[in-house]
């Protein structure tokens, strides 16, 4: 990405479906909540993504704060919404750059992008500078599917893995989950251009997959919805993408609780799929059901088998008592 562009994309942003066109480098911001100023709530290794993700040692995460999408019960809720700065750093590109290859000397499977989408011009222009100063491991983007296209653009060259959400076709449950019915409007163009970035999925001599892995979440009583995607799955994501259907719907705290999924619903998906012909990809197991959502303002946000956090992240957390880490970003006056 040439450096005016990186510039201008955040003068009057249309990154994502929201398109609230504000300027951001002035410290404008739209419903994501983020100026142009990158904030990050956590880097490091993290085993709870799916086998080949993870790897052996864990994959090399980096969650970003804000958020394009308001979903009504973000297990991320600390991060996603209403962001408290003690729970967040600022970086600069040549930092996150820093970040990606501690990472990677950390011995992670990969960068995993998480919720990157209203950083998109910012993250394209660590991860080419990261390239140059040796960075040689996959990059995967993980993001909940409400995207622009015109914004996975300027990032998709550099992408070896979509680990993206398809959370429903229902415009109903879109409303009631996702914040917005206009989710629905969005996931279809989405995947329509990504089959056709990311025609092949694969996994290479390493165990490393390439390509596209389609999250989706069973929500507490929206069975047929869930159906709904998988019938469309088999008949234009399989080809292309492979599947993870999970059943781990854990509402954040203070949130009244849900019923979970019954053993004879989790027999109907399972039989759905094999009548579907579905079969790359995983399904999560009913006892993989963890009541626990993470804790932010924590070193390891996560339980401690799950995850380790990087050390030169958290030096940048504790840099000053405001976060604003390091160097000037390259717009600032």
């Amino acid at each position: 990405m040439h450096e005016a562009s990186y510039l201008e994309a955040y003068k009057h942003c249309r990154l994502c479906p929201n398109l609230c066109s504000v300027d951001r480098t002035r410290g404008q911001v739209g419903i994501c909540g983020e100026s142009a100023y990158m904030r990050i709530a956590w880097a490091g290794l993290h085993r709870g993504e799916e086998p080949p993700v993870t790897g052996r040692y864990g994959s090399g995460t980096i969650f970003f704060s804000g958020c394009p999408l308001h979903c009504a019960y973000c297990q991320n809720c600390q991060i996603s919404a209403q962001v408290d700065i003690s729970t967040v750093t600022t970086v600069t590109v040549k930092q996150l750059a820093q970040l990606m290859l501690d990472l990677q000397q950390m011995k992670a499977a990969n960068i995993n992008i998480v919720t990157g989408t209203h950083f998109i011009p910012s993250i394209a222009e660590a991860i080419l500078l990261a390239r140059r100063t040796g960075l040689n491991i996959p990059i995967v983007w993980n993001s909940s599917g409400y995207e622009e296209v015109q914004a996975l653009e300027m990032i998709d060259s550099l992408i070896d893995l979509y680990l993206i959400d398809v959370k429903t076709l229902d415009t109903r449950v879109a409303a009631r989950f996702c914040g917005t019915k206009h989710y629905v409007d969005s996931i279809l163009p989405v995947m329509t251009w990504l089959f056709k970035a990311k025609p092949n999925t694969y996994v290479n001599d390493a165990g490393e997959l390439y390509g596209i892995l389609i999250r989706h979440l069973l929500f507490p009583g929206t069975l047929e919805a869930t159906k709904e995607v998988l019938v469309w799955f088999a008949r234009y994501a399989k080809q292309h993408a492979w599947l993870s259907l999970m059943v781990q719907f854990v509402p954040p705290k203070k949130e009244p609780s849900m019923e979970t999924i019954r053993i004879d619903e989790y027999q109907i998906l399972l039989d759905l799929l094999e009548s579907l012909e579905i079969d790359d990809g995983f399904v999560q197991e009913l006892a993989d059901n963890i009541p626990w959502i993470p804790d932010f303002t924590r070193d390891n946000p996560f339980p401690a088998d799950f995850a380790d956090p990087l050390a030169s992240f958290l030096a940048l957390r504790k840099v000053s008592a405001d976060n604003r880490a390091g160097e000037r970003l390259p717009f600032e006056n």
